[in-house]
């Protein structure tokens, strides 16, 4: 676990020190949310790698079907996570195995045990908070 692992100081190192993001559950769909905040996070600066087995591109960007096969492209910092908290774990062991630094679970998800796995494994994680909001603050 990093040694200053709270909510405030993982949100200030992920502001900080990642640039490439993976959304996990990128919709190709301008209206929701995950591409909105997507692409706020492209027009700063930050490099997205969607994660979506029934894309091909989003954004601009090629779509993956799954965290390694984008891995095996691209660097990946951060994963932030649009998905059904139920399905976050499998997410998390994925985020340690490619070496992410962060993982980011969007409003309304949150899954204790999972994060308590990647604080375990070194990342920093955040719940239950927009990415695109804490940028905004910041």
């Amino acid at each position: 676990m990093p040694p200053d692992s709270n909510p405030q100081t993982d949100i200030a190192f992920i502001l900080a020190h990642c640039r490439t993001v993976a959304v996990v559950g990128l919709s190709p769909k301008p209206y929701r949310d995950s591409y909105r905040v997507a692409q706020y996070m492209q027009t700063h600066g930050w490099r997205i790698v969607p994660i979506n087995p029934n894309a091909s591109s989003i954004l601009g960007e090629t779509a993956y079907a799954t965290l390694a096969d984008a891995a095996r492209h691209h660097p990946i910092d951060l994963v932030n996570v649009f998905r059904n908290s139920d399905d976050v774990p499998p997410v998390v062991t994925d985020s340690i195995a490619i070496g992410a630094k962060a993982i980011w679970m969007q409003m309304g998800i949150n899954h204790d045990s999972a994060a308590g796995q990647a604080r375990a494994a070194g990342l920093r994680v955040v719940q239950d908070k927009c990415l695109m909001v804490e940028h905004r603050r910041s």
